[in-house]
């Protein structure tokens, strides 16, 4: 008895934890600073913790009331229909979701590289295909709608990351509509706006109450400071929201986590805390990291810390002129950035945003390390 063939099926490289690197370094887990997740570094929102304390007692019930206030709540949030909001098992939940509604065997997506790796994965568990367009370092990643017709052959999904991962660059909304526009009636534009709080643009859900053919995934797992939770959703078109019912897993987002969920959405100070300090935290790395960054509308910033021919930055022939380098040698230091190899970036780390002293810990370790 064996599974079936997966050895097209990739395996999706998470950021590394504070306790696993601390094990394998023979460190205090205290002493590191991770800023590898792009997690919430001031932690969840304080409103939802207390949420999850008041109802602890009342997980041996199914989330069926909690389920439906969330999806009310966020309908009202976002001026649609309840039935357009398809909550998940964090944004890979949604993907799925989606996958399983709008993709017959065999039919194709079209997602960024670089990009989110569940994307295409999503995509090939539910029987489907992929395709990729690129967005170039050259250009400063730059997202247009050109940039994804020029490699669009009528795919039925075309993921948008806005702002992208793991880049920080973002698709304006007329980009979006454009692209739209172009492509095919059957096929759906999924603008994923996991970092939306931190970018000060219009969201595509705009688009959403205007049009079939677009959608939006949107997550607590970032500014909320809920990624533990796994909570995700999507918002979709009227017209066909209620396959939600048939296509989603029965209780996939328990009742600790809708609980957790709507106390967030109540919790303004917290997201406008959590903004403060990432846009401050964005601004010290452009100005003190000795590499070059690219403008970041997410709670990150991409830095390149060598090129292909291994050399740092500063054009000086490196031993750590890489990615992967760089990262080992800053997690010996203390502070765990992540490695954008799996990006197809080898040259580049991604840096979390957190706070002011957390910043001048990791650009004090990372410019040690880059200009070793």
């Amino acid at each position: 008895m064996k599974p079936r063939d997966l050895s097209d099926h990739s395996v999706y490289r998470a950021g590394r934890g504070i306790e696993e690197v601390a094990r394998d370094l023979g460190l205090d887990p205290d002493d590191l600073v991770k800023l590898s997740s792009n997690e919430n570094v001031l932690g969840p929102s304080p409103k939802a913790a207390a949420a999850i304390r008041d109802h602890a007692d009342s997980v041996h019930q199914y989330p069926k009331t909690s389920h439906t206030d969330l999806i009310e709540r966020l309908a009202d949030d976002w001026g649609l229909e309840p039935e357009q909001v398809w909550l998940a098992n964090g944004g890979d939940g949604v993907l799925d979701c989606l996958s399983r509604a709008l993709l017959r065997p065999g039919e194709r997506v079209l997602v960024p590289r670089p990009g989110f790796a569940y994307y295409a994965m999503s995509a090939r568990y539910h029987h489907g295909e992929v395709e990729e367009y690129r967005l170039s370092k050259a250009d400063d990643f730059a997202q247009t709608a050109d940039t994804v017709l020029d490699a669009y052959d009528g795919e039925r999904i075309v993921a948008v990351t806005s702002p992208h991962n793991p880049t920080g660059s973002i698709m304006p909304l007329d980009e979006v509509e454009r692209l739209a526009e172009a492509t095919d009636e059957e096929t759906l534009v999924l603008v994923d706006e996991a970092y939306g709080e931190f970018a000060d643009i219009e969201s595509a859900v705009d688009l959403v109450r205007e049009r079939d053919d677009v959608a939006v995934l949107r997550t607590f797992s970032k500014a909320y400071g809920l990624a533990g939770m796994r909570l995700g959703y999507g918002l979709v078109p009227e017209d066909w929201a209620d396959a939600y019912a048939r296509i989603h897993t029965p209780f996939d987002t328990g009742e600790l986590t809708c609980r957790a969920g709507l106390a967030a959405l109540d919790d303004d100070a917290h997201i406008e805390k959590t903004v403060e300090m990432v846009e401050t935290a964005r601004e010290y790395l452009y100005d003190n990291l000795d590499a070059r960054t690219w403008e970041s509308h997410g709670n990150f910033v991409l830095a390149q810390v060598g090129d292909s021919e291994g050399r740092s930055p500063s054009g000086e022939r490196s031993q750590t002129a890489s990615g992967e380098a760089v990262t080992d040698a800053a997690q010996r230091e203390g502070i765990i950035v992540r490695d954008c190899t799996s990006f197809g970036l080898p040259d580049c780390v991604r840096i979390t945003c957190g706070t002011e002293e957390q910043m001048k810990q990791a650009v004090d370790v990372l410019n040690e390390v880059i200009d070793a």
